[in-house]
């Protein structure tokens, strides 16, 4: 007897549909599992076989044959171990067949029957409304994530016996899932807890404001990493479309941790220096979401930037510029995206005390320049905020009043973000002014002629590239956007060529041409 049970593989953080079909023929006993499955989906046979017996259900001498269409595509994880049981008992008569009508059915397996949570449950949740009227089967434990996606009726049967007994009544019981109130930090990060650094928390604010990605450059102590940990608390709430993709990059990752809490919050990455590229940016045999797609509509920082090596660093280039990762195969290619504001953190030179009046320096130039060239030329040509945070007294940690609180800059920052998904509504994929290509902006954004010849002129001195002065006019465009103004002023230009260092120049400020 032959069974076909619907279910659903994902493919990067889209899923697509499965039929598992399972044939019962007389023969000696075995169990085979093809359609090109990876070393999990093989052993589901003997999580299924002991999941049957141990529910009370027999397993009979036959030759079975589970065969995963389309078979040409790779399969891999464990959430195929319910569909291919309820095949089983479908082909071996012991469940009829029109029981498994109109559901898509995934989640693991373990020996006793308990269905267990497996990776993907929201692509394969927006599958399911994107295909017709069907009811989802899924473990409790990715109700949370799948009740995102609205319109799609969802059952969460606690074990194989529950779920085999709910088919034969024909009353398979809606999942219930009960909204968990958001915890209450009371330590949360906020921006007045950086003291003093005003210039660096200004350029905090235009990142945020605009997308932009940025280079912090100063001693150690100096607050670089407080300043990168507050820039999530001043950027603007995700939208419900962003929220969907954020959650559904860490449940293909099996990070879906945001839900606990009641809310998706915009993610903060920060990968330590000896990660790999593919850890980096994604990878592997089924390609699986990297550092740069986990950090997507959030923030990477990569803090002591000048130690990830080289190859990690430079394979951040098209993340950078497409805001997507694209990871090929013999058999396919998968698109992860990645749009994220990357901050990078950097002594000015190996010591760290270039520059710093309360420590002498003792590297030399051939160290530092060494030190330098670690960051190669394009990809900080993508860095659009060159940030120097200086040492702070000792003295003033006690004394400085108290600085202005994130709820206050995230009101500006969400202001100039309104005037640009305006600005940009016609743009598809932008939100931002670093998103929009520079030769559009240039085009479509009022200038002042003093601004226009100011920007031409430091292009010149500074020997900035096309992308280098392209940038330029985006940070100044976001400034004008803080400043609630129309046009690109010359303030604007002048401002926003503080955050642009010279070619040439070293990370300690120092011009060496």
């Amino acid at each position: 007897m032959l069974a076909a049970i619907r279910s659903a593989a994902v493919l990067g953080i889209e899923a697509y549909d499965v039929t598992v079909e399972v044939d019962a023929a007389a023969g000696l006993p075995q169990f085979t599992v093809v359609g090109l499955p990876a070393g999990g989906v093989k052993e589901s046979r003997d999580r299924v076989g002991a999941a049957l017996v141990n529910s009370g259900f027999t397993l009979p001498p036959r030759r079975l044959t589970v065969n995963l269409a389309p078979a040409d595509i790779r399969k891999d994880g464990t959430a195929f171990d319910v569909p291919i049981a309820l095949g089983v008992l479908v082909a071996t008569g012991q469940l009829p067949a029109h029981a498994a009508e109109r559901l898509l059915l995934v989640g693991e397996l373990g020996l006793d029957g308990s269905i267990r949570a497996v990776r993907g449950a929201l692509p394969i949740a927006r599958l399911a409304a994107s295909s017709g009227p069907c009811t989802l089967v899924l473990p409790a434990a990715n109700v949370a994530e799948a009740a995102l996606v609205s319109g799609v009726p969802l059952a969460a049967p606690a074990t194989l016996r529950e779920l085999v007994a709910q088919l034969r009544a024909n009353q398979l019981a809606a999942a219930v899932h009960r909204a968990v109130p958001p915890s209450v930090d009371a330590d949360e990060s906020d921006l007045a807890d950086v003291v003093g650094q005003e210039g660096a928390k200004r350029a905090i604010e235009i990142a945020a404001a605009g997308g932009h990605n940025v280079l912090l450059v100063g001693p150690p102590g100096a607050g670089k990493t407080m300043l990168a940990r507050r820039l999530p608390t001043i950027l603007p709430a995700l939208t419900e479309s962003e929220a969907l993709e954020v959650v559904a990059i860490q449940s293909v990752a099996g990070l879906a941790f945001a839900l606990e809490r009641g809310t998706v919050d915009r993610p903060f990455r920060a990968p330590h220096h000896t990660i790999s590229p593919a850890g980096l940016v994604g990878g592997g045999s089924s390609p699986r979401p990297g550092e740069v797609s986990l950090a997507h509509h959030g923030v990477l920082f990569l803090d002591e930037l000048l130690e990830f090596p080289r190859s990690v660093l430079e394979a951040m280039r098209q993340p950078l510029e497409d805001g997507r990762v694209v990871i090929a195969r013999a058999a396919h290619s998968v698109t992860l995206p990645a749009r994220f504001t990357l901050v990078g953190a950097i002594n000015p030179c190996p010591c760290g005390r270039a520059g710093d009046p309360m420590g002498t320096c003792t590297c030399s130039a051939a160290d530092i320049a060494r030190y330098r060239g670690r960051l190669s030329g394009p990809l900080a040509d993508r860095i659009d905020l060159h940030v120097v945070v200086g040492a702070l007294p000792l003295r003033s940690l006690g004394t400085a009043a108290a600085g202005e609180r994130s709820a206050a800059v995230r009101l500006r920052v969400e202001a100039a973000r309104r005037a640009q998904r305006l600005r940009y509504a016609g743009r598809r994929g932008v939100t931002c002014t670093a998103h929009v290509p520079g030769r559009w902006l240039e085009a479509h954004t009022p200038i002042d002629a003093g601004a226009r010849e100011l920007l031409a002129t430091a292009a010149e001195r500074l020997g900035l590239s096309a992308r280098g002065y392209h940038r330029v006019l985006k940070v100044a465009r976001t400034i004008a956007d803080l400043d609630e103004a129309r046009a690109v002023a010359v303030p604007h230009i002048a401002e926003a060529l503080r955050y642009r260092p010279a070619a040439g120049a070293t990370p300690s400020g120092r011009d060496e041409r």
